[in-house]
């Protein structure tokens, strides 16, 4: 299944459009859930977790990006409220670039645009193919719609060669079971061919 990493613009036009390098340290907030949507993010180098927590202070993740990899664009088309927190889960480098400049890049260059529209259709449908997932009762049907909807957003075109950087905990709260759940499905899934475990490190 090969897919279109979303989004990787060439840092030097992001630059040109106004973009600045921002160092955030590991636990850092980039943006709150209820913030105004004011920048295109760009990850150089760390990881950033979109998360949001329920009444009882319970973490629920909705995805987690690496390096290349853009976060909060579809926002910038609408005049709307960020409806999770942007957290470093490790020490990053960030480009962000003014709304008004980037949606005026966007503007100028028919190409970006385009991949722009077919980056945001595929996190729609990889995330509708999710949600049907996570309406299962089946653990192991809530595992698979993840990792599916994970490796959407690489380039890995074969089986078993996805690196899953994710902890057993925080697996557990993208997909709402337990831990120990998520760990006995996980057996169960290495055991049937339909993952690798390599210390710990889980590829699909």
């Amino acid at each position: 299944m090969k897919t279109i990493s979303c989004m990787n613009i060439d840092e030097e036009v992001l630059y040109s459009y106004g973009g600045e390098i921002k160092q955030y340290k590991k636990g850092e907030l980039i943006y709150r859930e209820g913030d105004h949507a004011l920048y295109y993010f760009q990850i150089i180098e760390g990881k950033v977790k979109l998360n949001n927590y329920d009444d009882e202070g319970k973490e629920f993740i909705h995805n987690i990006f690496a390096g290349k990899q853009s976060f909060g664009d579809s926002l910038l088309f609408l005049d709307k409220f960020y409806p999770t927190n942007a957290m470093c889960i490790s020490p990053s480098q960030i480009i962000r670039v003014p709304k008004d400049q980037f949606l005026k890049l966007i503007k100028t260059d028919l190409k970006l645009s385009l991949e722009m529209n077919a980056c945001l259709s595929q996190r729609l449908y990889f995330k509708a193919i999710m949600l049907q997932s996570m309406a299962s009762l089946n653990p192991v049907s809530r595992l698979t719609g993840l990792l599916d909807y994970l490796k959407s957003y690489h380039d890995e075109d074969c089986s078993n060669c996805f690196h899953v950087e994710l902890t057993r905990q925080q697996i557990a709260n993208l997909v709402g079971l337990r831990v120990e759940t998520v760990i006995r499905v996980l057996k169960k899934m290495e055991k049937e061919g339909n993952i690798t475990i390599e210390n710990r490190k889980i590829l699909y």
